[in-house]
């Protein structure tokens, strides 16, 4: 029997049950200061004994150290390396170095990001064909003793993520995802592991508490919406950390979903994207928190606690495997209870190890297989087409993206009521390196331009509304006084990811990047005629934005639109279906940057 979520209930039961069972350590430990003889000599201090956490985070689908858009192994500037192989060897390299006891954690988004974990999500689903996730091959050969849910689980359904944590040899912990019907938790909350520090040393238990992002009611609304619903993950770890206490837990780590920015990238209507640092400073009885979601290394931030004054620790490892986060606590023993002495962290980089060879086995036809997919031919491009500078200039590239948007909402509105309102489209640059070559175009060509697995919907929005939308996207860029140099790589506010840009086809405009933030859009035409305030037009936006992701204004409404249909494969099918992508079919210069009407010339 199962959930109103789909969330196995024996699964919720047992491994609360599991919990409950752990029995408080009663040692005897007898006066073993107490002298023979006739005195009382000082005792001496006690022993330290030594625990190492290891975290990952945000792997999205990394296994081999591998770049599927260029069909080459991974690289960048700064050389990293990626993949759960490269991480299970450097896991496996402190396991066999450790004094201590040894733990290994991960802070979720794991299923979703590559070629790979799309393939088995979308071409073969592990739903259907019975076959085991790359993740989950690759995770059990590390042996992780426990995984965070992150926001990216939940894109493909409850059905396939359900079957990913069955799949896996460890628990999946997500305390504030809860079911919409009942408010009890859909998926483990927690786990108490029984570590051992060493042979005469006492058991030690430490309680490991599983956080996602609340931004899933948002980003991934259409599979949950009804079904679960996603707490603050402040007010849950105030609720859960003394239960875990009460249980018998020595020390308690939280593995949260979230970054510590204190902000959100949607409004005010659901709880904090990004709370890591308040929990640490409002939550007493937590010792240290691996967290994730904000793609950002920092090695060790200690957070003073209000309530106690005492130092958490916290820890987040970057993105893909190139780092893992390592926290190393010294304890002793005193009075029968567990003390934490010293509390670090660092992170260390995978590109110093060899990835482990009994990962890469486990999943080789998997990787294999995906590679020889995404090497298919779609199309030839008349023209090599860049987005290298897509997010500041009008490009064909991300005008093919628009182009396909329209002609696909356009077709399925055609003899309804909105089939006389103009179309418009809306995209972001999504990579600064994607390229289609002149000649042969591939699978991965049009993934690398397209590398989130969004839906295409469609909605209503006034001339006005269009107006609102386009100045709250031109905050992305800085302010250019109009004799001030221009340089590409600045151009753009660096708090604002790429994706939280957004560019219009189907109108005309212009963004003076001259003027202050919301004053900005000097034109916008239609045909050269100014756009009526009041006037209709049909949107085709991805359900991500629409759901109210980046927090952009007039979208999150109902959609005219919504079919379900993944906007990479309506790009690989348009490809396929025309045999050629000339910029010819689909290049509309429409908007660019100006300063005092004058534009920018880069």
């Amino acid at each position: 029997m199962t959930s109103p979520a789909g969330v196995s209930r024996r699964t919720v039961i047992a491994a609360s049950a599991a919990a409950a069972t752990v029995a408080p350590f009663v040692a005897s430990e007898a006066a073993q200061a107490h002298g023979k003889g006739h005195g009382h000599p000082t005792p001496p201090p006690p022993a330290t004994y030594h625990l190492t956490v290891l975290g990952t985070s945000d792997t999205h689908g990394n296994v081999y150290n591998w770049d599927y858009y260029k069909d080459a192994e991974y690289d960048d500037s700064a050389h990293n390396d990626v993949g759960v192989a490269k991480l299970a060897a450097l896991v496996n390299k402190l396991r066999a170095e450790a004094t201590g006891g040894t733990l290994v954690l991960d802070a979720g988004d794991t299923i979703q990001g590559t070629p790979l974990a799309t393939y088995y999500a979308k071409q073969e689903p592990i739903t259907t064909t019975g076959e085991k996730h790359p993740m989950a091959r690759a995770m059990n050969v590390l042996h992780y003793d426990a995984v965070t849910l992150g926001n990216h689980e939940f894109n493909y359904g409850l059905p396939l993520l359900n079957l990913w944590i069955r799949q896996l040899g460890f628990p999946a912990l997500a305390a504030n995802a809860v079911s919409a019907k009942t408010g009890k938790p859909a998926f483990t909350p927690y786990v108490i592991k029984q570590v051992s520090l060493g042979k005469h040393a006492p058991t030690l238990r430490v309680g490991i508490l599983g956080l996602t992002n609340p931004g899933v009611a948002i980003w991934d609304k259409g599979n949950v919406e009804g079904k679960l619903e996603f707490l603050d993950m402040i007010s849950t770890a105030a609720k859960w950390v003394p239960e875990i206490r009460r249980r018998g837990a020595d020390i308690v780590i939280i593995s949260a979903h979230g970054g510590d920015s204190g902000t959100s990238s949607y409004g005010s209507e659901l709880p904090n994207e990004n709370p890591v640092a308040l929990i640490a400073q409002q939550v007493p009885g937590i010792d240290a928190i691996l967290f994730g979601h904000a793609h950002l290394e920092i090695p060790q931030r200690f957070v003073t606690n209000t309530a106690t004054g005492k130092q958490v620790l916290t820890s987040e490892p970057s993105k893909w495997g190139q780092r893992l986060t390592k926290m190393d606590f010294d304890l002793v023993r005193e009075h029968g209870k567990w003390k934490i002495t010293t509390s670090a962290a660092t992170t260390l980089n995978t590109n110093t190890v060899e990835a482990d060879p009994k990962v890469l086995a486990v999943v080789k036809a998997q990787h294999d297989k995906t590679v020889a997919y995404v090497n298919q031919i779609v199309a030839t491009s008349t023209e090599t087409l860049s987005a290298a500078t897509s997010r500041y200039e009008d490009t064909p590239i991300l005008d093919y993206i628009n182009k396909v948007q329209t002609d696909t909402v356009t077709a399925a509105l055609a003899g309804g009521q909105y089939a006389s309102l103009p179309v418009l489209s809306i995209a972001a640059p999504f990579s600064r390196t994607a390229v289609f070559p002149q000649g042969d175009v591939k699978i991965k060509d049009v993934a690398g331009l397209y590398i989130y697995d969004n839906t295409l919907e469609a909605v209503v929005l006034t001339g006005a509304e269009v107006k609102a939308y386009l100045e709250y996207s031109a905050k992305f860029f800085v302010t250019l006084a109009p004799d001030a140099p221009v340089v590409a790589a600045t151009i753009s506010d660096p708090s604002i990811p790429d994706y939280n840009y957004d560019v219009l086809s189907g109108v005309d405009y212009d963004i003076d990047i001259s003027l202050p933030i919301g004053s900005r859009i000097t034109r916008l035409q239609i045909a050269g005629a100014d756009v009526d305030p009041a006037a209709q037009f049909v949107v085709a936006v991805n359900n991500y934005r629409r759901s109210g992701g980046g927090n952009f204004p007039g979208i999150v409404k109902t959609q005219v639109y919504n079919a379900q249909q993944e906007i990479r494969q309506l790009l690989i099918d348009w490809a396929q279906a025309k045999g050629s992508i000339n910029p010819a079919d689909f290049y509309v210069k429409n908007w660019q940057l100006v300063r005092a009407g004058v534009p920018v010339v880069f």
